[in-house]
């Protein structure tokens, strides 16, 4: 059964309304875009979040009025300031968080991220260019915004990351495309209706959102049925029983084009003939020739095969799929690859295990270090997994080591470096922020 999620709310709103919309958890990759195309558009922004960041730095230089804390007073302090008309939050945002309680008890409009979109969206009259799929969303994003930026064409978009030719959010006027990393999590992509999507893997994620496969499955299927027109890898729609049509767009993992691409690594070099083949299906002047020069010349995103300092590299990979890929990517650059790798989630270690484990996973490094997994959204009955059962899960327990996050580990780490290795670093967690903060001192 296809199930179809569709909000419109516009009509709702009185015409001309100016609001004031509130973003909880502003700092946050996710909903700190949100407020960037929100000042973008002319409306009101204001927010909170836990701590300062450079997203919270760089919206309060624009004009945001961000407020440091989330035990409700700061929500309080700014409502009674300049009346709140939206209260947009994150899925992560506990149901009994002080300042989701103060919009109720003061009958603020509440809502996650997607209704917002759908007002940008209704209001602007922009169409969806949307990426989807369980890896490669950001780079892909990345690469269809550095299409438009290129080619100098209006375009309004959002991205989960961090850009180093642009903001990770932006509304242009005389846009006609939004482009957005539209994400399976909670669902979040099933409220959109994209003229055009571009799905890069289907691989069993999500697990608090979507407790089997199946589901996980037809999610992706409702999806692709809800999007006018959608491109995807030959290995995904037969994984999803999808075929060729007028509205699905079968691309062939052996395409010649692939070969005419420079960019590092085989899911890279896929990610970036995607991007190709949907900006192309927008804009079909445009030969692909010309495209891929554009993409080959892509200076990638934060934290996807970033490099942070000589032979040291920063990337978001954190499922074993995602794992394997970085790591063959990183071998086209050097090939003596060591990996720092923290795991992400506890319940996803969980799933992982009862999926058969890492196995492969870290083949062609040549040294492993693994910390201690990163917690985030766990469920409380859940025991925490060890780094030691999670390393038993491969196939080759030789050279990898549990380890850390302290001085020795940096230690071993300037060493390699020292040595000639390429060190990478993976982890959606705290790993990133830290080689950071050390790579600077």
């Amino acid at each position: 059964m296809i199930i179809i999620y569709k909000f419109d709310i516009w009509h709702l709103m009185p015409d001309n309304w100016s609001m004031n919309i509130y973003f909880s958890g502003i700092g946050g990759v996710g909903i700190g875009p949100l407020a960037m195309l929100a000042l973008d558009a002319g409306y009101a922004v204001g927010g909170s979040d836990i701590k300062e960041s450079d997203m919270t730095k760089l919206l309060s230089q624009r004009g945001a009025n961000v407020r440091i804390g989330q035990d409700g007073s700061q929500i309080k302090s700014e409502h009674n300031k300049y009346p709140i008309d939206w209260l947009v939050h994150s899925s992560a945002l506990a149901d009994d968080h002080p300042e989701l309680k103060f919009a109720r008890d003061n009958k603020i409009r509440t809502s996650k991220r997607d209704e917002f979109i759908n007002i940008i969206l209704k209001e602007k009259n922009l169409s969806m260019l949307a990426v989807a799929g369980t890896h490669g969303k950001t780079t892909t994003t990345g690469m269809l915004i550095w299409l438009f930026k290129s080619l100098n064409i209006p375009f309004s978009y959002s991205v989960g990351t961090t850009l180093t030719f642009g903001p990770p959010a932006q509304y242009q006027n005389g846009s006609e495309y939004f482009v957005y990393e539209c994400d399976e999590f909670d669902r979040n992509f099933l409220h959109f209706n994209p003229k055009v999507s571009a799905i890069t893997t289907v691989d069993y994620d999500h697990v608090e959102t979507y407790p089997t496969q199946d589901d996980y499955n037809y999610a992706f299927t409702d999806f692709i049925s809800q999007s006018r027109y959608t491109l995807l890898w030959q290995q995904t729609a037969d994984h999803l029983s999808i075929t060729e049509s007028s509205s699905n767009e079968i691309l062939s993992e052996s395409d010649p084009g692939l070969n005419s691409l420079t960019l590092k690594g085989d899911h890279t070099r896929q990610n970036a003939w995607l991007a190709i083949q949907a900006f192309h299906q927008l804009f079909p002047k445009y030969e692909t020739n010309q495209l891929t020069d554009i993409i080959n010349q892509f200076p990638g995103t934060d934290r996807r095969f970033e490099k942070i300092a000589d032979n040291l590299y920063s990337d978001y990979a954190h499922l074993p799929t995602e794992i394997s890929a970085t790591i063959q990517a990183a071998l086209e650059v050097n090939k003596n690859v060591v990996v720092v790798y923290q795991p992400h989630q506890n319940v996803r270690q969980s799933e992982i295990l009862r999926e058969g484990g890492y196995k492969t996973s870290f083949v062609g490094a040549k040294h492993v270090y693994w910390l201690p997994t990163f917690l985030s959204r766990e469920y409380k009955d859940t025991p925490t997994i060890e780094p030691t059962e999670l390393v038993d899960s491969t196939t080759n327990k030789q050279g990898i080591e549990v380890c850390s996050m302290n001085d020795e580990l940096w230690k071993s780490i300037q060493s390699h470096i020292k040595n000639g290795d390429l060190v990478l670093c993976m982890s959606a967690g705290s790993l990133d922020a830290w080689i950071r903060q050390r790579a600077k001192s």
